[in-house]
């Protein structure tokens, strides 16, 4: 496994055999498939509200990606190791790159997007139908036909952004098991953890790109080009603005591809580091030794299948691993994918804002974290069970530090009929909606349609009907809206356009959240190394690929596909007020009680964290009585494994190869 395939390769063609070239290209892949996967995350509210689709479908898209990942990841992980891994890789990241084309596809196909407004004049209706107009002789109403309503649901469009996503994750199968098993089999057992952390690197800046990226096409109307902006009555950080998101999707299809180029130019097998690249009878003899065991490989694939499932299952520190990382991967998975919408929620931000914010406060740190991990691995020659006992505090400390989050919150959007009454003074939630006042019964108002405004009295109402408004000047987002009967206040009982931004305490208490995050990643990050050379280096070598692949698996089966899903249908549960299509159905939500949001958001997540440390403190215990492979000398390696699979023997009498591991990862020092 070792040896070069092909002794008589050119000079040219052996400079790429190095495990620097590859760690380089690996570490593009990796950079261009977070980058993609990012992205995708920060454009869900987008997306959201682009087909008028509830959280709980948004979780669904996110899911798809998973499913795509599931339906290739154990073959991959196990019969990939037999082929060219490095081409697999490629085919991998062009794959991708066609599943992000696709997610952009639905612009192109369906019209030009129209918000949800009164403002907009109908026909037959005078240009201030949006206002309170006494004695009106009709009733504003939706339009009611089929016909406008199945036209409006071009949200079923989505499925093309569910089938990209789908492609996409199985673009991304072969990526890590390949990957992370082809540096393990060349590089050096000392050099893997330093290797491991420069992956997850470029695994970090490509969020952090991902993350700008999305800012900028955020701010960006969806039509843009097409449409004058300056009749839009919505800014970015109204509830209803759709930024460019079709435009991130064009150029990370683009990267991908490019990324995949230099995969298909990488030899299938390369020297051990370390190990000078001369050609001696040795060596040849090695290399005809190394085809005929390709070749009884080849027939005993299937079997050798079982037996190392038989293997992984009956491995107690490799099961509780695989345990923890699922109840982990659950609560990160519902922190990180609906982190905008909950910034924008519970501070006011628009997407554009908290994009950015996430990516400039979020990523350095975790970034730093990982190099960290790995330089300290390697500087001290941490130990495999030194290794667990770190990650394990590290993961505890930021646990217990995160509880402070639920402290730093902001109060409802003051909204009349929603979150407050029309007196100013707040009002239960999630009792019937008193949107009708007194002061606008005469008004003949649309009471679900969302357009609200903000009084100068520091209330906001849902429309400018709803407000009493008699009166406008002004076009586009300078609106303005005068004579409102339902805003008692010294001034002229004006409004403008938009929620009532909310206060500087809040902005300071973002600033305190963010700080914490900052705190809370790089020490999650900082034992992320660790925790993964404990998940390597407790399976045996000919297991590793199909190891890390089932480890994959297991996430993606218990926590990347059921997390965003059963996390969006219950931040929809919080749900104030729903948008309206035009034949009267519901559609996104426009506004959340932030307070029930904040319970869900920050208590799911942290529950299931909680119990992961109990299967994590029965590895410590079973660790310090197992002698892992990696604490002893190379020369008691095949002592070493005896006694790795000692807990194993009673569910399994395991063939043993006839193959000596001679991997440096089975030495005393990683």
């Amino acid at each position: 496994m070792g040896e070069p395939e092909q002794r008589g390769a050119t000079h040219g063609v052996r400079c790429f055999s190095k495990i620097k070239m590859f760690l380089l290209a690996i570490t593009c892949a990796y950079f261009s498939k977070s980058l993609s996967g990012v992205y995708t995350n920060s454009m869900l509210t987008q997306l959201e509200r682009q087909f008028n689709i509830p959280t709980s479908i948004v979780g669904f898209i996110t899911g798809s990606f998973e499913i795509g990942n599931l339906l290739l990841i154990i073959f991959v992980s196990y019969f990939g190791t037999k082929l060219h891994r490095p081409i697999m890789i490629g085919v991998g990241c062009a794959l991708m790159g066609l599943g992000c084309f696709l997610m952009s596809l639905p612009h192109f196909l369906m019209g030009r997007y129209e918000y949800e407004t009164t403002i907009s004049p109908a026909i037959n209706l005078s240009s201030n139908s949006f206002l309170c107009v006494e004695n009106r002789t009709q009733t504003l109403k939706p339009t009611q036909e089929p016909a406008d309503c199945v036209k409006e649901i071009k949200s079923l469009m989505w499925i093309y952004v569910m089938v990209g996503n789908v492609i996409r994750g199985m673009g991304e199968t072969p990526i890590m098991p390949l990957g992370i098993s082809y540096i393990e089999d060349f590089a050096k057992s000392e050099n893997s953890p330093l290797y491991i952390g420069i992956l997850e690197t470029g695994k970090v800046i490509g969020p952090l790109v991902g993350l700008l990226l999305g800012s900028f096409c955020a701010s960006i109307y969806v039509d843009i080009g097409s449409v004058n902006t300056d009749n839009l009555t919505i800014t970015p950080a109204d509830t209803r603005w759709v930024g460019a998101w079709w435009m991130g999707f064009l150029i990370c299809a683009g990267v991908n591809i490019l990324t995949s180029v230099p995969f298909f130019f990488l030899p299938k097998t390369l020297p051990k580091e370390g190990i000078k690249d001369n050609v001696d009878e040795t060596k040849n003899g090695r290399e005809e030794k190394h085809r005929e065991r390709a070749k009884e490989e080849k027939h005993g694939i299937t079997k050798d299948f079982v037996l190392f499932m038989k293997s992984l299952s009956c491995n107690p520190v490799y099961m509780l691993f695989s345990l923890v990382s699922v109840l982990q991967v659950n609560a990160f998975i519902s922190l990180f994918t609906f982190m905008p919408k909950y910034l924008e929620q519970q501070y006011g931000k628009s997407t554009a804002e908290v994009v950015f914010l996430i990516g400039v406060y979020n990523l350095p740190p975790i970034c730093l974290g990982y190099l960290l991990g790995g330089l300290i691995m390697k500087k001290f020659k941490i130990t495999v069970k030194k290794a667990a006992y770190i990650g394990f505090c590290l993961c505890l400390a930021e646990y217990l530090l995160s509880f402070c989050n639920f402290l730093i919150t902001c109060d409802n959007f003051p909204v009349a009929g929603l979150t407050t009454s029309y007196d100013g003074n707040q009002q239960p939630l999630h009792v019937e909606n008193k949107v009708l006042a007194d002061c606008n019964t005469r008004c003949s108002c649309l009471t679900k349609t969302w357009d609200p405004v903000c009084g100068d009295n520091g209330i906001a109402y849902i429309s400018a009907c709803l407000a009493g408004c008699e009166k406008s000047v002004g076009t586009g987002i300078n609106m303005m809206f005068q004579n409102c009967s339902c805003i008692h206040s010294s001034g002229n009982s004006s409004a403008v356009l938009g929620l009532c931004k909310k206060g500087p305490d809040c902005t300071n208490m973002l600033q305190y959240y963010l700080i914490m995050t900052v705190i809370g990643c790089f020490i999650y990050s900082l034992a992320a190394i660790p925790g993964y050379m404990v998940l390597l280096r407790c399976i045996k070598s000919e297991e590793k690929s199909l190891g890390i692949g089932l480890h994959a698996f297991y996430i993606r089966v218990f926590a990347g596909i059921p997390a965003p899903i059963y996390s969006g249908a219950l931040i929809d549960r919080t749900c104030l007020h729903w948008g309206t299509l035009k034949c009267g159905e519901p559609g996104a939500c426009r506004m959340y009680d932030i307070n029930s949001f904040r319970r869900i958001y920050l208590g799911l997540p942290a529950a299931l964290r909680g119990s992961s440390f109990l299967p994590a403190f029965f590895i410590l215990i079973l660790m310090r009585k197992l002698q892992l492979p990696g604490e002893i000398d190379s020369s008691e390696t095949g002592l070493a494994e005896m006694k790795l699979t000692e807990e194993k023997s009673k569910c399994l009498d395991e063939h043993r190869s006839p193959e000596v591991d001679n991997d440096a990862e089975l030495k005393t020092k990683m």
